[in-house]
């Protein structure tokens, strides 16, 4: 069977970084088949998260996302697995019409304190195309399968 390639279609998003930011890579794609960009911290030296707490940090950008489009926040699988570092709104949300600095709000749910230095990469960033819906007041809904069975009716 012979491989299939599909045109990629790209976006064109600008980014400006902070002036104190020059000294760290613009977001990238790790791999050609990465879905996410590397977001690396803009912390002064370094901080550290201790278990079960939350913190801001900055990614030392800020962009102008394209109308219609949305950029994701999601947390890196390899601090998850091996620290517990996550994102506790996962994913986060940078909408179009958002011009401020993109900082990544992150949490420690491991065991022992994380640091976080300079440029290191603390989270990943999708942009998805967003569909927006009109919402019409009806009296009544469509019965379904599932219909109001409620959290968990249908096992595990």
């Amino acid at each position: 069977m012979k491989n299939v390639v599909e045109a990629t279609i790209r976006i064109k998003v600008g980014v400006k970084r902070k002036d104190e930011c020059k000294d760290l890579p613009l977001p990238g794609y790790a791999t050609e088949g990465s879905s996410g960009m590397d977001l690396y911290a803009d912390v002064d030296s370094e901080i550290t998260i201790k278990p079960g707490e939350i913190k801001l940090v900055s990614a030392g950008i800020f962009l102008s996302i394209p109308m219609g489009y949305e950029a994701q926040i999601r947390p890196r699988s390899g601090l998850a697995l091996k620290y517990g570092i996550t994102l506790p709104n996962t994913p986060g949300t940078i909408d179009s019409d958002y011009r401020g600095l993109l900082q990544v709000i992150l949490t420690n749910l491991g065991k022992k304190d994380f640091v976080i230095k300079r440029g290191d990469r603390i989270a990943q960033m999708v942009f998805k195309k967003v569909e927006r819906a009109e919402l019409c007041e009806v009296s009544d809904l469509d019965n379904t399968v599932r219909s109001s069975g409620g959290f968990g009716h249908t096992g595990i």
